[in-house]
């Protein structure tokens, strides 16, 4: 019998198997599109822009998910130290907003300054009122005080930084706290995985060789596979000796100097001395805790019962991913745009706020509150110089008055409300620092401090243009398309 010789072409084989392997792929998919919606309950926004990639590349959109849009893994992944952090500020401060001063004495430096601060400290859990603090907007004027300070630390020095360059500036303070580690002082040192980078590796291996303790809040294993990855220490806070701290936007390099791709740089960071230092201290003790696990947060050594000759109030906020309830920060800055009367002036490199954020603070410009914005007019970050053009276009409409500053780049994250309630720290106007990223503001209440910063910001002002619809409306297709992909991706990457 003779056989038949049957050839089968190859594309018929191939187009069966990809046939089915994609009726296996989509129902798959589909099922991982629900379930991300089902965890997504909080930001239609971030929802849609997942919704997008997950069905456009399944299922590798689902991988990329996973890895760095997703925000039900943070309530979980840092739920104990969230317990834990609490439980150790509730033993260590015992801050029951004993107020030195009265509330009447308080109604007549500012009305309405007690309610404001007592709703504050519900969710920060922070209240000191005898501290002295001072503003650095300039680079060289902060290192300068900063380098002096390290100098000056006689027992400890507690270091927590987003970025630290592999340059000039990064080296000679990594090769100061080895000195210092030399003389007997206690220095610990901790930078942001993402942050560090190309970090000076070799300077800080002879901190470490000299006895210095160095660590990265995430490890670059964790990093790598987790989608931690995503949660990033954006904290900038150095302590000394228990007596100063400093915290603000400055992280550690050259550019801060003005001596980068964007030129001159326009930064806010303060110094403070007196009670308010020790919220700083015990912020910077359960990270290490987290990052180390070893506990320092009851070693007395770090805390000095000292009290300041000031009289200045203030209220050390701090959030992130391991807030399970309401974003401390988030709180913060809704009271900041919903308690001002007559000005609001804000500084910040990113304008990506929430819904939330953004219909009260066209509603205080629509009340008649004198709203200013001022964002950079040079890009440092692919999305977000887009998605800012977007969200001072909605803003605009009501009344909010937004200026680019030309000067360089303006890193600044400060509010000052009224010339009085003052914020400077490392949060920006985004859902990344309400949300994703760690983050500490010092909240100030100062009519000698809100003086100061208004009267920076309203120097600023002369090297800003003030932007406007009209000009929005006339972007090309191009700039408005790139605009609708940028504000759906700048508050996740």
């Amino acid at each position: 019998m003779a056989m038949l010789n049957i050839t089968i072409p190859g594309d018929f084989i191939t187009g069966t198997f990809s046939g089915d392997l994609m009726l296996f792929i989509i129902p798959i998919n589909l099922v991982l599109v629900f379930a991300m919606i089902f965890w997504e309950r909080s930001n239609p926004q971030s929802t849609l822009l997942w919704l997008l990639v997950m069905l456009m590349f399944p299922p590798f959109g689902f991988i990329l998910y996973l890895f760095f849009g997703q925000t039900f893994y943070s309530k979980y992944a840092f739920k104990t130290k969230a317990q834990d952090d609490l439980r150790l500020r509730t033993i260590l401060k015992e801050q029951k907003m004993t107020l030195k001063r009265s509330h009447e004495d308080l109604e007549k430096d500012h009305p309405g300054s007690s309610e404001f601060m007592n709703i504050i400290h519900n969710v920060s859990h922070s209240y000191s009122d005898d501290n002295e603090v001072e503003l650095c907007t300039d680079g060289r004027m902060y290192f300068s005080k900063l380098f002096e300070d390290i100098r000056n630390a006689k027992e400890t020095i507690n270091f927590e930084s987003y970025i630290i360059r592999d340059d000039e500036i990064g080296e000679a303070l990594v090769n100061l706290m080895t000195r210092k580690v030399e003389e007997g002082v206690e220095v610990r040192f901790m930078c942001d995985a993402f942050g560090f980078g190309k970090g000076p590796k070799k300077a800080v291996n002879r901190f470490i060789d000299a006895g210095g303790h160095f660590t990265l809040f995430h490890s670059r294993a964790t990093c790598f596979l987790s989608p931690r990855k995503n949660n990033r220490n954006h904290r900038k806070i150095i302590v000394i000796d228990g007596k100063i701290g400093w915290t603000g936007g400055h992280n550690i390099g050259k550019e801060y100097l003005g001596r980068g791709p964007l030129g001159h740089w326009r930064d806010a960071s303060v110094r403070i001395a007196g009670s308010a230092v020790e919220g700083l201290q015990v912020r910077f003790l359960t990270d290490w805790r987290y990052a180390t696990k070893q506990d320092l947060t009851t070693e007395e050594g770090f805390y000095k019962d000292e009290k300041c000759d000031g009289d200045t109030v203030i209220q050390i906020i701090s959030g992130g991913p391991d807030v399970t309830e309401q974003s401390p920060v988030h709180s913060q800055y809704m009271m900041l745009f919903t308690r001002c009367r007559k000005t609001l002036y804000i500084q910040t490199p990113y304008l990506v706020p929430d819904e939330a954020s953004l219909s009260v603070l066209k509603l205080a410009a629509l009340g008649g509150v004198d709203v200013r914005i001022m964002i950079p007019d040079k890009p440092d970050h692919p999305f977000v110089y887009w998605a800012n053009l977007y969200y001072a276009s909605r803003l605009m409409e009501a009344g909010v008055r937004v200026f680019h500053y030309k000067n360089g780049f303006v890193h600044s994250k400060t509010i000052v409300a009224d010339s009085y309630y003052c914020s400077v720290g490392s949060a920006n106007l985004d859902e990344r620092s309400m949300k994703l990223n760690f983050e500490t503001n010092a909240m100030i209440y100062s009519h000698g401090l809100g003086k100061k910063l208004t009267d920076v910001f309203l120097r600023d002002l002369e090297y800003c243009t003030e932007y406007s619809l009209e000009e929005y409306k006339k972007l090309r297709f191009f700039d408005s398309f790139k605009i609708s992909v940028c504000r759906l991706a700048a508050s996740q990457l």
